[in-house]
């Protein structure tokens, strides 16, 4: 399996794992079970075998003392009224003694040997049984044998069988003191394989159960928890249907548990929703249609008023001046309401999902520059400096040019209404995938509780400033849905008192998306701050593709 498999592998275990409730609520208990039952049963292992070799070594231990007693009063009593004695007969009835004492003597080697460094008129001959193994007698042991402290001495060692398997075994040493030989050191040797099989026995045991009783737990958990998980799958099943308009949706009710419980009252909560829902996009229906309606009609009365209107505004000449004045009036509001009619009206092609787009082959250059044209008289008249930065590249993308036309009015519209008279700068750039426009001012900006509303129809920031450009509230909503027509991106920065920048940012090809952003937000300044005031335009040379 290659790298890429199993990083595929480890990908989807990681969606799972992050995805199923129910397999981290099982997973996380059998490991918290393993942990703890591995901890408990160790425990007990440890503690069954400390105990049962003690248990033995205390056995082992006493047996020693009683072999080695024995042995000496073996020697003891073999001394004969003259003060002599028969080693070689004592020492082969030392043997059976020694042996005689055991519980297991057909489980048990001796030696008897002489401790070094001594020096007596008679030497007892060393013996031993045959398959007994001096290896096991470490100097350690020999030496604390050798201190003749009328005590026995043991160590634990592993017996290594002719077959070449091992065993676990205790040694056990004491001193004797024989008669004319001097001092000698008898060793017992004891193989404790039984106890080492009762331990092997009891920790099987312990781990048997432990395996059985984590998958008990393992296996009680999951049907828990699916009975636990499964209505509330089911809940977010049908809360998900919900929120895809699949408002008929309900949770089975079944018995008067608590769970049966959740489901009443998540069906009375989704009865009350579609209800409010289905009064909410009637009457939306009805204000859409009222709104249409009324655009509509609208239309013939406006156009005979500004036919009218236009009549008086130009025979004003011959009107007293308070009346030329008041024709003046009447085509300015009559222009202002036009705009918010033909406004009102493409919100409600909006809303009706009427509105199509007309792309084509556009260089955004070119149409930004018209834009800055269109709007030079008015930001002239407020003192505001235009500026077009455009560094050069892929400029052309399939739109539609009326639309973007129209968001780039309603954006430049609004930075020279709140641009206090500063320069007002626009940028183009773009990379192979995406094109993006950044209209930025240096003017009041905006707090963020504005920021939150800037795209909210009907809604203006200040309603009190004076406008040139009109004021509808419905601009920016407008600039809105055709970028989402064109699968853009429309975002907007602004900071109190430094001003505020909106980034239009569109796909190259029509039918794509934005995948990246030209522009920062706001873009890198061409000028430092100093010079915002005085500098003369900024308009680079382009590139067309």
């Amino acid at each position: 399996m290659t790298a890429l498999d199993w990083r595929a592998w480890l990908q989807r275990g990681l969606n799972l794992w992050r995805s199923s409730l129910q397999l981290r609520t099982v997973a996380i208990t059998v490991a918290l079970t393993t942990v703890a039952v591995t901890i408990i049963s160790g425990y007990m292992s440890i503690s069954i075998a400390t105990n049962l070799y003690e248990d033995r070594k205390q056995q082992v231990l006493a047996e020693a003392r009683q072999a080695t007693a024995n042995a000496q009063q073996l020697f003891d009593n073999a001394v004969t009224p003259t003060g002599a004695i028969d080693l070689d007969a004592a020492n082969s009835t030392a043997g059976t003694t020694v042996l005689a004492a055991q519980s297991n003597p057909g489980g048990t080697e001796y030696a008897i040997q002489r401790t070094e460094g001594q020096s007596s008129a008679q030497v007892l001959t060393p013996t031993a049984t045959r398959d007994f193994d001096s290896s096991a007698i470490s100097e350690e042991l020999t030496a604390a044998v050798a201190a003749d402290d009328g005590r026995v001495h043991s160590q634990a060692v592993e017996l290594t069988s002719p077959d070449g398997t091992t065993d676990p075994g205790i040694v056990v040493g004491g001193a004797i003191e024989v008669p004319t030989a001097g001092q000698y050191e008898l060793y017992l040797v004891y193989n404790i394989s039984d106890v080492q099989q009762t331990l092997d026995f009891v920790q099987q045991t312990l781990l048997l159960g432990s395996l059985l009783l984590v998958l008990t737990i393992g296996l009680v958990t999951y049907v828990v928890v699916r009975l636990a998980i499964t209505p509330v799958r089911v809940a977010a099943e049908t809360a998900e249907k919900l929120a895809d308009g699949q408002l008929e949706e309900r949770i089975p009710e079944r018995g008067q548990d608590v769970i049966a419980t959740l489901a009443r009252s998540f069906n009375r909560m989704a009865d009350s929703l579609q209800s409010q829902i289905t009064q909410l996009a009637e009457l939306s229906r009805v204000q859409q249609r009222f709104v249409s309606d009324v655009s509509h009609e609208l239309r013939t009365p406006l156009t005979t008023i500004r036919l009218a209107g236009d009549v008086l505004f130009d025979q004003r000449a011959d009107f007293a001046p308070s009346t030329a004045r008041t024709a003046e009036l009447l085509r300015t509001q009559v222009e202002r309401f036009e705009s918010m009619l033909s406004d009102l009206l493409e919100m409600s092609r909006f809303d009706a999902g009427a509105v199509q787009l007309d792309t084509e082959p556009t260089n955004l250059v070119r149409l930004v520059e018209d834009s800055l044209e269109a709007i030079r008289p008015i930001a002239d008249a407020k003192g505001s400096e235009l500026r077009l930065v455009a560094p050069g590249g892929y400029f052309e993308a399939d739109v539609d040019a009326r639309r973007i036309r129209r968001i780039l009015q309603n954006l430049l519209g609004n930075a020279v209404d709140h641009g206090e008279g500063r320069p007002l700068v626009v940028h183009v750039d773009s990379d192979a995938d995406s094109v993006a426009i950044a209209v930025r001012d240096y003017g009041i900006g905006m707090t963020p509780a504005q920021l939150e509303r800037v795209f909210d129809r009907f809604w203006r920031a200040d309603p009190s400033r004076q406008r040139s450009t009109g004021g509808t509230g419905l601009g920016l909503a407008i600039a809105t849905e055709d970028t989402v027509l064109h699968a853009g991106v429309l975002d907007v920065w602004s900071i109190p008192g430094e001003g505020t920048c909106f980034r239009l940012t569109l796909p190259r090809r029509a039918g794509g998306e934005v995948r990246s952003f030209p522009l920062d937000l706001p873009p890198a300044e061409p000028l430092d701050s100093g010079a915002i005031e005085t500098s003369p335009l900024l308009s680079a040379g382009v590139d067309d593709e």
